[in-house]
């Protein structure tokens, strides 16, 4: 494994982020972290809580500023995620699964990995030593959930009419992409800016994201936060329980049926005739689509750790002489869109901006870029991911929502890009933004003229990469979302390497694991107790 694609992989875990913030800045654990306690859950907390929850629990950590939404206050006692009713306590069981499976969207890592089983346990009975509250009273039975009805057809269009009726839209958007007419002004209870969750993204909905863990949290709603809960509306007879059940399930229709699965490798399909013309043509359904996520970028200043786009889906196809790509990506604003523009500002005074990024509002685009090498590389050897440097530059294909079309450049790092000459430019592409997703679709010959643009290949490995930014978050230059290295690989006529070539390990695999087994089991008896006498 290469070391970029080592420190990507470590990157892209939440939990590196608080770390990040820290070994930046050379902060040190405070006195009181290294204190003897009696409490056998508080070394554990102190080691691997306190940065970003605080000392004291208040959600004050050291890399709390880094982080949008902050760290759990828990003196207040309010969780956002649980089983018991709104304005009650949560119960060990609702604290212990958010401390095993973490929060998605969010910098909470799970522990169930780390800790063991009583460490974790140790750690939840040491959380409710912060707040008094839990002195006195006891946290009620979990709110039951009934039975939810089946899945139809028509249940899912009912529970789109109750989506309409309880206003979730004005929130999270007509088809759900976090782009209400009221998502720029959500504040969390201590008034920090907190997105509207993009409910075509289940795997990242706090609390999880299969129909009953949406419909607990329609019941509940998600305390601290502006989710509220809908039992009063259920109580007071504007909708029935069953009513929720099919909002949850009209909401879970939203996204994929299984979670993207992570590939390193883009597959553009092999077709006849000519390409796609727009975004909407039919031809793009031989085209599988790739999901590839996308993280603040935090390696140079101004780094941005509260980045808005996390993730590009990519489909591409190619008929020899010429290729189209098409990128979607969910972005809540047009930018720029001065509605935003109080988004902005507190975001920035949240994130503490520093390092030469802006402290106020801005006027800017939404863009976005995709990168190649400029020539495709023999093995592993690829430029810095980072937009190349001057050893190895990169090829670039830059677009932005007020830009007419895309523009060719060769990158040598960050803020060092020089566009190609004008008669190098033969990337076509049209883009359009619609109810919270931008699709950009680009098109180029095989053959670049002449000059420093890539000459695409068919059955190579083509490195690529990508970079967001959203204006209306006041992203630009050093300050948006970026990926690693993956691949492009245009399909040859009639091979079938690409599918051959996973087949054909995965056996290997088993006949050498076979193989393994069968030759231990072959050894002589006196080996084995041989082996055993020296435990």
């Amino acid at each position: 494994m290469s070391a970029q694609r080592t420190i990507w992989i470590a990157f892209l875990r939440p939990a590196v982020l608080a770390g990040t913030a820290l070994v930046l800045t050379g902060h040190a654990q405070s006195a009181g972290a290294q204190e003897a306690d009696a409490h056998p859950g508080a070394p554990v907390y102190d080691r691997w809580c306190a940065q970003c929850h605080g000392d004291e629990g208040a959600g004050d950590g050291y890399a709390a500023a880094y982080m949008l939404p902050r760290p759990r206050d828990f003196t207040s006692g309010i969780y956002q995620i649980k089983t018991t009713p709104a304005g009650t306590l949560p119960t060990d069981d609702d604290i212990l699964r958010m401390v095993d499976d973490g929060m998605p969207g969010t910098a909470m890592p799970g522990w169930e990995g780390t800790l063991s089983a009583q460490q974790r346990r140790d750690v939840v009975d040491y959380l409710k030593t912060f707040s008094r509250f839990f002195e006195t009273e006891e946290p009620p039975d979990p709110l039951p959930t009934g039975g939810e009805p089946r899945v139809t057809d028509e249940g899912l269009a009912e529970g789109r009419v109750v989506y309409e009726q309880l206003e979730c839209w004005r929130c999270h958007g007509q088809q759900g992409r976090g782009d209400g007419p009221s998502a720029f002004e959500q504040t969390d209870q201590d008034g920090f800016p907190i997105r509207t969750a993009d409910l075509t993204q289940n795997w990242q909905f706090t609390g999880g994201g299969e129909v009953e863990n949406i419909y607990r949290r329609m019941m509940i709603g998600v305390e601290g936060t502006p989710m509220p809960s809908q039992a009063d509306a259920v109580q007071s007879g504007v909708v029935t329980e069953e009513q929720v059940w099919r909002v949850a399930q009209y909401v879970r229709s939203l996204s994929p049926e299984d979670t993207p699965r992570l590939r390193e490798v883009a597959r553009a399909a092999l077709v006849e005739g000519s390409l796609p013309a727009s975004a909407a043509d039919s031809a793009w359904a031989v085209a599988d689509e790739f999901f590839f996520p996308l993280a603040g970028q935090i390696i140079v200043p101004p780094r941005w750790f509260a980045p808005t786009v996390n993730g590009v889906w990519v489909q591409a196809v190619h008929n020899g002489e010429e290729l189209a790509l098409k990128f979607r990506w969910h972005d809540p604003s047009n930018s720029p869109d001065p509605t935003w523009l109080p988004w902005q500002e507190n975001v920035l005074a949240a994130m503490q901006p520093a390092e030469g990024g802006p402290t106020a509002p801005q006027t800017l685009p939404d863009a976005f870029a995709v990168q190649f090498p400029t020539t495709i590389p023999e093995g592993m050897d690829r430029p810095y991911f980072l937009m190349g440097d001057t050893r190895q530059p990169v090829y670039l294909w830059q677009w932005e929502s007020l830009g007419d079309g895309v523009t060719e450049a060769l990158a040598r790092g960050p803020g060092s890009t020089t566009p190609l000459a004008p008669e190098q430019q033969s990337v076509r592409a049209e883009a359009s933004w619609e109810e919270g997703e931008w699709v950009l679709v680009v098109r180029r010959a095989l053959a670049a003229p002449e000059g420093d643009a890539l000459d695409f290949e068919a059955g190579r490995a083509i490195p690529m990469g990508f970079f967001a930014w959203d204006g209306d978050n006041s992203e630009a230059g050093t300050r948006g979302a970026i990926s690693t290295w993956y691949y492009l690989y245009l399909d040859e006529p009639g091979s079938n390497a690409v599918f051959i070539l996973p087949v054909t390990a995965t056996l290997l695999t088993f006949f050498l694991g076979l193989a393994f087994v069968m030759r231990a089991q072959r050894r002589p008896r006196h080996a084995v107790k041989s082996d055993s006498s020296l435990s």
